[in-house]
């Protein structure tokens, strides 16, 4: 069947048909670089990355980008507070740009143990493209779109009558003084700021000069001007959790929209909330998880993915130990039938099962549905080993879990338990990002676990203590 997609700018399922024949353009909404990503932040990349990998499943050639925010994101996402990036300097006493570069790198480093791509991002920082902010933002007082107060210009949502169109806002819900701050001067409260002048008497680390005055940009600016620098006015694909929706994606829509006079985005694509023991995922009251505690527990980070993968990308899912644990279980299971699997020469894809796969996953990225139809192969005698293994390699395009990177056993050696193989793995991804702390931490798993890893020159080695 051919790709459809839930669009929520629609509000339901629709065909999938590209600006361009054969070609996709694709942003996906990146992280502030103020902290950690926690896992929940991380289900957003690992559905991007699946999606792009659905994309090239239907032979699109995919250009993809994810935005680095390294200014402007204020606390409490609206247009009053302190910058995020500026607080966590503050707080850690070191210069804002140190800690963009810090975080920006272990979100990096966080996005490959999960076994996400880099080389086929394009990733960009706020900081390095503020004259196109600007511009943006001349072009939208050009039109008409923005007035000045104390602190900054702010774009004008009554000059838009279809502003809060992505999800069907209901404009009057949007408080005062909740997700939208009260500012006397705003001339209606949906209004959002372009451009923020630093305050007098206040040194910020992170400021230019503007025709404005000497200021930083709005959170909401910097994703407008720079997909639209790399994709074009006009773009096929922007993703994002459902919390983008009602402020952040809309303010996008309405400033790209208002300055080009054209579509912003074709289809808007959301992943729900990721919750711990029934509460949301918030850095703000300490309820976190990051990639670092779920190797502490002996769980892989492709283990998560797996576990992520048990859903639909639309459903609210609910993390316990217990629970990813068990996908690891799951996980484990389905290595040691294809190590098994491998010990013959490889098949050919079994046509029936790819069809079914693709059905699945071309009806809105259908993960779950994609996962229990590997286990009806796993089970079926009527398929044989070397054409089992075929197919599920085939399946991995999709799912990204790296089986091909799976070692095909020898008789004489030592049968090391694939969850001790998967550690050792994500052990040897992070001594390549040089992340000492991680991989020290892994191989103390390691050891716990009754096994020993060696770094040898083409890898590693792992046997029994």
């Amino acid at each position: 069947m051919p790709l459809s997609l839930h669009n929520t700018l629609a509000g339901k399922k629709e065909l999938f048909v590209p600006l361009v024949s054969e070609q996709v353009s694709m942003y996906n909404c990146g992280p502030t670089v103020y902290n950690y990503a926690h896992i929940g932040n991380l289900r957003a990349y690992v559905f991007a990355d699946i999606l792009r990998r659905v994309l090239e499943w239907n032979k699109y050639t995919v250009k993809q980008v994810i935005n680095i925010t390294d200014v402007g994101h204020m606390v409490g996402d609206g247009d009053d507070g302190e910058d995020k990036i500026e607080k966590s300097a503050e707080k850690e006493k070191k210069t804002a740009q140190e800690i963009a570069t810090f975080y920006t790198d272990a979100f990096l480093e966080d996005i490959s143990v999960l076994n996400i791509d880099k080389s086929k991002i394009i990733f960009c920082k706020a900081t390095d493209h503020i004259p196109e902010q600007i511009s943006l933002i001349q072009a939208l007082e050009k039109k008409g779109f923005t007035y000045t107060t104390s602190d900054g210009v702010y774009f004008d949502t009554s000059k838009l009558p279809a502003y809060g169109k992505l999800g069907n806002i209901d404009l009057s819900g949007l408080e005062e003084g909740s997700r939208v701050e009260a500012n006397p001067e705003k001339r209606n409260k949906t209004d959002f700021a372009l451009w923020k002048f630093s305050p007098a008497g206040e040194k910020r680390q992170q400021d230019w000069p503007s025709p404005w005055g000497i200021g930083f940009p709005g959170w909401h600016i910097e994703c407008s001007a720079m997909s639209m620098k790399y994709l074009g006015e006009t773009f096929d694909i922007h993703t994002g959790g459902i919390d983008h929706i009602p402020v952040h994606h809309n303010n996008e829509i309405a400033q790209s929209e208002s300055a080009t006079g054209k579509p912003y985005v074709h289809y808007w694509l959301h992943c729900a909330f990721l919750n711990i023991k029934g509460a949301r995922i918030a850095k703000s009251t300490g309820n976190t998880i990051y990639i670092r505690d779920l190797v502490a527990k002996g769980i892989s980070p492709i283990a998560y993915r797996y576990w992520l993968l048990t859903a639909h990308y639309r459903t609210m899912l609910n993390f316990t130990d217990e629970s990813v644990l068990g996908a690891q279980t799951a996980l484990v299971k389905l290595i040691n039938h294809f190590i098994e699997w491998r010990q013959v020469p490889i098949g050919n894809e079994n046509a029936d099962y790819v069809k079914k796969f693709e059905n699945f996953i071309n009806d809105d990225l259908d993960t779950a549905k994609a996962l229990a139809l590997t286990w009806e192969l796993v089970k079926d005698k009527g398929v044989s080993p070397a054409d089992k293994s075929a197919t599920l390699l085939r399946f991995d395009t999709v799912f990204g879990l790296n089986l091909s990177a799976m070692p095909i056993p020898k008789a004489e050696t030592e049968n090391i338990p694939p969850e001790i193989t998967l550690l050792a793995e994500e052990r040897e991804k992070a001594r390549i990002n040089k992340d000492w702390k991680l991989a020290d931490a892994i191989r103390a798993e390691i050891s716990s676990r009754g096994y020993e890893v060696k770094d040898v020159e083409n890898g590693f080695e792992v046997k029994s203590l």
